[in-house]
């Protein structure tokens, strides 16, 4: 199976479906059990092995120009220059090498210089494209804590304005080889700093290319991405697709099962696809991303058991025909169990008819207190876009999101 992978600017028809990540191989069902990632990433497919437990980070470096000029660290400065990277000529167009040689990869590489207005609407919308590479939706023979395939339920339009909806929501967009992509995202607690929470949560397909690739750049969230449900042209203003900002990953963690296991197809790696982002006002200092959107979820990682959970809502961008990307929408439905490899965790299936560019998108249920948490992702789905799939949050999880709210 495949993770779902981000949206592409060039659409490429209903049989591509990511949610916002690679698609990946299920090399671990009895039977073959094709997926597609729907939010962003390479065609490259992930190598299987058994992955390390330890997560992995990434200190990235904010750079801006003009007026919106964030201050470097020398610390970051000097990793830059470690990289061979110089930040005029990668905010001049540097960073649009993906040589593999310069295509950073390991935990600690990442780095995100923000370039200053890089993502204004066109480039935004250009962020649609979907996945190449759709897999059959084979999932026959499978067993064990594998439940039946769930039912196909039709993804409903979020009800505008969306910060009224599900305000901790919106896209996430960045660059890849193949061109602007996106994917969905979630503001998350952050309990080092209660109230003020930089984090964001996502797939790790969605800022990892995984087993053959490395970082992607650009990376930036825009909460309450079209917060009005408008139809998006060339008259839309910056302000009106991203009416609280544009917020620029600082750095980013995913788990090192994604980073040695991932790829654009099958499951390799999707019980671990998930990553938590540290991020930055694209304007500098100011408040923080809860306090500027006004909510940030709690993040669940010891949630009831499949069979205790009634309800599962899933929300997301799916950028995908029939989608394209400018609305939210979302899937509620009581989820299943999708086991992809026996020594790895089962991870939750619900019904969905959401597409690529949905990837990444939180899943919310009731957490152990009785109250709303997050408690997955969208990771993978089939073909047909008729469910999706996301991790169960365990201690792999926990690790890389108290790493990065420690930083």
């Amino acid at each position: 199976m495949r993770p779902i992978r981000p949206t592409r600017a060039a659409r490429q028809g209903r049989s591509a479906r990511r949610a916002s990540a690679p698609l990946m191989s299920a090399a671990g069902l009895a039977a073959a059990l094709a997926l597609t990632v729907t939010a962003c990433g390479p065609t490259d497919d992930g190598a299987a092995g058994a992955p390390p437990a330890a997560a992995t980070g990434s200190a990235a470096a904010a750079g801006g120009s003009g007026d919106d000029k964030i201050q470097i660290p020398d610390d970051l400065k000097d990793r830059l220059k470690e990289h061979g990277i110089d930040l005029d000529k990668w905010k001049n167009g540097e960073w649009k090498n993906w040589n593999k040689d310069d295509w950073l990869r390991e935990a600690e590489d990442f780095v995100n210089p923000i370039i200053a207005g890089l993502w204004n609407p066109d480039r935004m919308k250009e962020a649609e494209k979907p996945p190449k590479q759709p897999v059959a939706n084979d999932i026959s023979g499978d067993a064990g804590v594998t439940d039946p395939v769930p039912a196909r339920l039709p993804a409903k339009a979020a009800k505008a304005p969306y910060h009224s909806a599900a305000p901790e929501s919106g896209r996430l967009l960045f660059d890849g080889p193949e061109g602007s992509m996106s994917c969905s995202a979630t503001v998350v607690r952050d309990p080092a700093h209660p109230g003020r929470s930089n984090l964001v949560w996502t797939a790790g397909h969605c800022v990892h290319a995984g087993a053959k690739g490395g970082w992607y750049r650009n990376v930036a969230f825009v909460p309450s991405y079209n917060d009005g449900a408008r139809a998006v042209s060339k008259e839309t203003t910056r302000e009106q697709v991203a009416p609280y900002g544009v917020w620029w990953a600082k750095r980013a963690y995913t788990s090192a099962q994604w980073i040695s296991q991932g790829g654009p197809t099958g499951g390799n790696g999707a019980p671990y696809d998930f990553a938590v982002l540290s991020v930055t006002s694209e304007k500098g200092a100011g408040k923080s991303l809860e306090e500027t959107v006004g909510s940030a979820l709690p993040v669940d990682f010891d949630a009831p058991a499949v069979p205790k959970i009634t309800s599962m809502e899933a929300t997301g961008y799916p950028a995908a025909p029939p989608f394209d990307g400018e609305r939210m929408y979302q899937c509620e439905d009581k989820p299943g169990r999708l086991a992809i490899k026996p020594a790895q965790p089962t991870m939750y299936r619900i019904g969905c008819s959401m597409t690529g560019g949905s990837s990444g998108g939180g899943w919310v249920a009731r957490g152990q207190d009785g109250k709303p948490a997050l408690v997955s992702n969208t990771s993978i789905g089939p073909v047909t876009a008729g469910w999706l799939a996301g991790p169960r949050l365990g201690p792999e999880a926990k690790a890389i999101y108290e790493k990065a709210g420690s930083r």
